[in-house]
């Protein structure tokens, strides 16, 4: 999180708003890369237990997994968005 305060710093030079500015952009694209990594990790895994455990389950692949798909992608959101709100709140300055 300290490494994002750096960067920023010397992106914006001397300047708060752009240093703040850059504080949440450097976040939030860093939080959409794990976020958009970690979804693909997660149905690409779900996706091959479907596939491998398709003769033993009664629940088919298309409908039951899809519940349990969207429950893990909003507590993927729930984690990444607090991780990435509180790297903003650690990084942002209101004074110089």
């Amino acid at each position: 999180m300290k490494r994002i305060g750096i960067a920023a710093s010397r992106i914006a030079k001397d300047s708060l708003w752009l240093y703040n500015f850059y504080v949440i952009l450097i976040s939030f694209l860093f939080s959409l890369l794990v976020f958009f990594i970690s979804g693909f990790t997660l149905i690409i895994g779900l996706a091959l237990i479907s596939y491998i455990t398709k003769g033993f389950m009664v629940i088919e692949p298309g409908t039951g997994f899809s519940s349990f798909l969207t429950i893990c992608m909003v507590a993927l959101v729930v984690v990444v968005g607090t991780i990435n709100l509180a790297a903003i709140l650690f990084n942002i300055k209101l004074r110089k």
